[in-house]
């Protein structure tokens, strides 16, 4: 699954993203409307990751979810 798709079908995956990283709350997965870079901001923001942390966080995710 690549960005778009997840990207296209937001409502869907920021119910997975939330089970995912529990600390961003659902308000602040809708304002970032599957926008990937506000997603990694929220990760550094929340867990304290760095960019390329946040970045390889992602990756993984999405990676995953081209299994589910």
């Amino acid at each position: 699954m690549n960005w778009d798709e997840i990207k296209g079908n937001w409502k869907q995956m920021k119910g997975r993203a939330q089970e995912r990283w529990g600390e961003i709350t659902g308000d602040e997965l809708d304002q970032a409307q599957g926008n990937r870079e506000q997603l990694e901001g929220l990760i550094q923001e929340r867990y304290g990751r760095s960019k390329e942390e946040a970045q390889r966080e992602v990756d993984q995710w999405m990676a995953e979810q081209r299994t589910t």
